[in-house]
């Protein structure tokens, strides 16, 4: 820097802040946590299912005949409501549009329903849960060995009389509860497996099967619904221009006609099927491996029928609805590391200010203590003593004794504090006369270090350590050094 100090390279310097809360603070390193989105449960969901709507919507991956389905009806529907309400209900009554919507709304609503739901899938095991079911079925069967598949694991278990078997499940890990299948094609074990429906893109279940039940027999009244008043329709026209005339006038009727005739059937024939199947109480998959078949056995029965139509469908229709067993919107709960305590030397980061002022406290007492061992010279216990006025000590009781005597070498720092307000503590640091007979006494001036003491520059050597020094200082300690062996050579 010039002499002038307004000019030179120093003129341009500028002082930086420094920042307190460095990413790199090797104290903050261990407390510090990525920040990382929280993962829904449905985003790692180990089936083949297809989410929308943030989880909300749960279907199969094949959808392809559920568009199909949907532009069937609605195709349908739009034509008749296009084409043939308006001349219906000029002709005949205003109340074919009004019960036409009723029952295409219905319809498109048990639709969604049932394909957008969770058909009751039961929640895979853990790999914890696993391996103990797994070690338990091993166990049971006396076999250890591994690498090759076993054969089907079943359990027996008894509802109303009936022995009924319990599957288990080589890819979800658990034994199916009763009624219970795993679906190939959705990857799933379903509770009250009925069967998998393309036409709605789902599986059908426990949670879903009264409304595909209420789909399929409103599906089946809307079909008809449409097709006896399409044929309506060109009956009436026809009477006025003819047959033909009727169909060139309108041609949508003729392409209803056509659909409604051929899907008439097979609607109205599953409507009917799974009436006998909630009268019955038995689901798709039971009927068709004849489950509870007389050809079985004489005493082989339905175990969860009621014995009554009236019961049954009540149980099937209007039943409480079970909630959902996975939690396919909730959070990935991921696992968090366990802080280490801190090592020894190492003081924790956030302590609390009363735990370092402890400590500051504990090494400002000791090297206190190491000041007065060093500093301190014989006197006869006639001389006068310092009193606590003159030499008094930060945080704790003064001392009320003679001062300790310096021996000959370096003095060994005290493996613990003593209590400087006994008397039993005092005879700790101030030994008596006849202790240091026969030995050579120094000065302070030529007396060494002790080992262990911080240097001057220190915060604690000058905060307390100075403060001790500048109450007794050398010249009085070396006077009263002299008289002590003036005193001393005389006896």
């Amino acid at each position: 820097m010039t002499p002038g100090g307004g000019s030179g390279p120093m003129k341009d310097c500028e002082y930086s802040q420094i920042s307190t809360h460095s990413s790199s603070s090797p104290m903050e390193s261990p407390h510090k946590k990525k920040k990382s989105v929280p993962k829904r449960k449905w985003e790692v969901f180990p089936g083949r299912n297809k989410f929308f709507c943030n989880g909300r919507i749960m279907m199969a991956r094949q959808t392809g005949v559920f568009y199909l389905t949907l532009v069937l009806i609605l195709v349908t529907s739009g034509l008749f409501f296009a084409f043939d309400c308006p001349y219906l209900s000029e002709k005949i009554t205003p109340a074919i549009p009004a019960i036409g919507g009723i029952l295409f709304f219905f319809v498109m609503g048990t639709l969604l329903r049932t394909s957008f739901s969770d058909p009751g899938v039961l929640p895979r095991a853990t790999p914890d849960e696993a391996a103990d079911l797994e070690r338990q079925i091993d166990i049971a069967n006396g076999s250890s060995s591994g690498g090759y598949r076993p054969p089907p694991r079943t359990k027996e278990v008894i509802i109303n009389g009936q022995t009924v078997k319990l599957k288990y499940c080589f890819t979800c890990k658990i034994f199916r509860p009763p009624r219970a299948s795993h679906c190939s094609l959705c990857d799933n074990c379903v509770e009250r497996f009925d069967h998998h429906c393309p036409w709605v893109g789902n599986c059908v279940g426990k949670r879903n099967y009264r409304f595909f039940y209420m789909f399929i027999l409103s599906l089946s009244f809307l079909t008809v619904f449409i097709f006896a008043f399409v044929i309506t329709h060109v009956i009436l026209r026809s009477q006025q221009t003819g047959f033909l005339n009727a169909l060139k006038d309108s041609p949508a009727s003729v392409l209803e006609a056509v659909v409604c005739f051929f899907s008439v059937w097979s609607i109205v024939g599953l409507s009917g099927f799974h009436t006998y199947l909630i009268s019955s109480n038995q689901t798709t998959n039971e009927d068709i491996k004849g489950s509870w078949s007389n050809k079985r056995g004489k005493e082989n029965y339905n175990p969860y029928s009621y014995g009554n139509i009236f019961t049954n469908c009540c149980a099937a229709l209007c039943g409480p609805l079970s909630p959902s067993l996975i939690d396919r919107r909730g959070f990935i709960q991921p696992d968090t590391p366990q802080l280490a305590g801190p090592s020894n030397g190492i003081t924790m980061y956030g302590a609390t200010q009363s735990q370092s002022n402890m400590c500051d406290q504990d090494q400002c007492i000791q090297s206190t203590k190491f000041v007065l061992q060093a500093a301190a010279t014989p006197l006869l216990q006639s001389e006068p003593s310092i009193t606590s006025e003159e030499l008094p000590l930060p945080g704790k009781t003064s001392i009320s004794g003679p001062c300790a005597t310096l021996t000959l070498g370096q003095p060994t720092p005290p493996s613990s504090m003593p209590n400087l307000t006994s008397d039993s503590g005092l005879t700790d640091i101030i030994p008596l006369k006849e202790e240091h007979e026969g030995h050579q006494f120094l000065t302070p001036e030529e007396a060494p270090s002790p080992p262990g003491m911080l240097a001057s520059g220190s915060p604690i050597t000058h905060s307390h350590t100075m403060h001790v020094l500048s109450l007794a200082s050398q010249d009085s300690l070396h006077e009263d050094s002299v008289r002590g062996l003036v005193k001393l050579s005389s006896v």
